[in-house]
């Protein structure tokens, strides 16, 4: 019988805790960027929301949880980027010194292999990319998420339960808004505080006279704003050149440059992340 007893010492030890316990609570502010729909630049906003926090100093982690059409490795021109591995975990990619990115794009050996998986399985990569990345201390893990109010929404919502914030990217088109009134209803029942609406597409620059023309309409952003008492965090017009940044994949430079309207615009989104971090 003796030989069952365990010693005192065993039980004062506290149980270890889960490591995904762990590693969330080295990360200052984890916000989600989140839209109704596919199509409005939501990865975009992400890329550039992360790069644009790192650029003002701060240690910041982007995780693309759009398992489906991963982008944002393209986005940075890191697509031939492949995952290394410590006694920490699995390492996340480098960008800048302080801005690191985690996505399933970086697994896959041909970039146009397409990922066919179930609820269970997309759950399991977002655990995974929270519990075993060695993300460090970081003052923000921006997550970028896929369309909708899906499995990857509420793998994320639910395996951070003390999410700080979400942003949410629409067009002024009324089949885009219709989408983002979900993902706002969606953010209320999770208790995720939106941090504000970003109103993206909002209008083209004229490449010749400058002036912008309103390719989706206007009011749509505005009347959902005040709907649900939400402000709107910029208003960011159509630029090829943006477009161009991308497919090349010098973001961080352009956002450096302030080189297009649609990069002036943004920095209110920056400002209004960043002032999270002042928030108790």
């Amino acid at each position: 019988m003796t030989d069952k007893v365990q010693p005192l010492e065993s039980l004062s030890k506290k149980p270890e805790e889960p490591k995904i316990v762990v590693n969330l609570r080295r990360i200052k502010r984890k916000i989600m960027v989140m839209s109704g729909k596919g199509g409005v630049g939501k990865s975009t906003v992400a890329a550039n929301l992360a790069a644009g926090l790192a650029l003002r100093g701060y240690k910041v982690g982007l995780l693309d949880c759009d398992i489906h059409g991963p982008t944002i490795p393209t986005i940075f021109g890191l697509e031939s980027q492949r995952l290394e591995v410590n006694e920490e975990g699995i390492l996340p990619v480098s960008v800048l010194p302080n801005l690191s990115m985690m996505s399933v794009g970086f697994l896959l050996g041909d970039k146009d292999s397409p990922v066919i998986w179930r609820g269970p399985a997309k759950m399991g990569a977002i655990k995974q990319f929270l519990e075993d990345v060695s993300w460090g201390i970081l003052d923000f893990l921006i997550i970028d998420l896929p369309p909708g109010t899906g499995d990857e929404p509420l793998s994320v919502a639910q395996l951070i339960p003390n999410c700080d914030g979400s942003v949410l990217v629409t067009t002024p088109q009324d089949v885009a808004l219709i989408s983002v009134r979900k993902s706002i209803k969606f953010s209320e029942k999770l208790d995720v505080p939106i941090i504000g609406l970003v109103d993206n597409m909002h209008g083209l620059i004229c490449p010749h006279c400058g002036k912008p023309i309103e390719v989706f309409g206007t009011g749509g952003v505005e009347k959902a704003s005040k709907d649900f008492n939400i402000p709107i965090l910029a208003r960011l017009p159509i630029e090829p050149k943006v477009a161009e940044m991308e497919d090349k994949g010098t973001v961080i430079q352009g956002l450096l440059d302030h080189s297009t309207e649609w990069q002036k615009n943004f920095e209110a989104v920056i400002t209004a992340v960043e002032k999270t971090l002042g928030e108790e």
